[in-house]
């Protein structure tokens, strides 16, 4: 499959509601990234709303959630698909369950708690309310990517900094959410009367249709 070319937020959207999954930048599979189906003249350039943008219209809409996704990298799954990915990715878990078995850290529960309290919350304040920071815990960056790669936590939107005379600047500073606070229960969990197994059997499937000439281990590796 070629991915066509998109020029606009809800171009992406389109994709990513076709292909399902999309990650934002190169990954296993040549040519299916957002990187790879944008032209160069909507990246980085002053004025002119690109991927950045789109990506921050995208989650803030709920129609796909955003996140570190695929092999901890940025990526968009859209809601259909979403369900399958949570229930293969948590494993029969819920985030509780998960940490008392000794499957998730310390570290991952104080963010979750947090989350769980307050809701959406800013990185700049999950950060302190949780307790990380330059007198507090480390490995702040580690343990909100194990929790989007897990399926439990997803970007529910972005925001600007402002300076002193109250301008907008830099690229946008994500504001977290458990995902059941973004898509919605009965979203993240609506493939829970599946096994784990069925899930990515259904995910591998789909991909297999969408890159027909790709390897397995490749596909695998995608959403593992």
């Amino acid at each position: 499959m070629k991915l066509r070319r998109i020029h606009s937020a809800m171009e992406l959207e389109a994709l990513v509601q076709e292909v399902g999954f999309l990650p934002f930048f190169a990954c296993s599979i040549p040519g299916f990234s957002v990187e790879e189906c944008t032209s160069s003249r909507y990246w980085f350039v002053s004025g002119v709303d690109g991927p950045w943008e789109w990506r921050m219209e995208l989650a803030r809409r709920g129609e796909a959630a955003y996140g570190k996704l695929f092999s901890r990298k940025a990526g968009l799954v859209s809601r259909a698909w979403y369900p399958d990915l949570a229930n293969y990715r948590r494993d029969g878990y819920d985030f509780d369950a998960r940490y008392e078995d000794g499957l998730a850290s310390r570290r991952e529960k104080r963010l979750m708690d947090v989350l769980l309290q307050e809701g959406p919350t800013l990185s700049k304040d999950l950060k302190r309310l949780a307790g990380f920071g330059k007198s507090g815990l480390k490995g702040f960056d580690t343990a909100i990517t194990n929790l989007q790669m897990q399926t439990y936590v997803t970007v529910h939107s972005f925001e600007y900094l402002r300076d002193k005379h109250g301008k907008p600047y830099g690229w946008g500073v994500a504001r977290y959410a458990v995902a059941e606070d973004v898509l919605g229960a009965e979203v993240t969990q609506s493939a829970y009367d599946r096994s784990p197994e069925e899930s990515k059997a259904r995910i591998l499937e789909h991909l297999r249709q969408l890159w027909p000439g790709v390897s397995e281990d490749d596909l695998e590796k995608l959403i593992r």
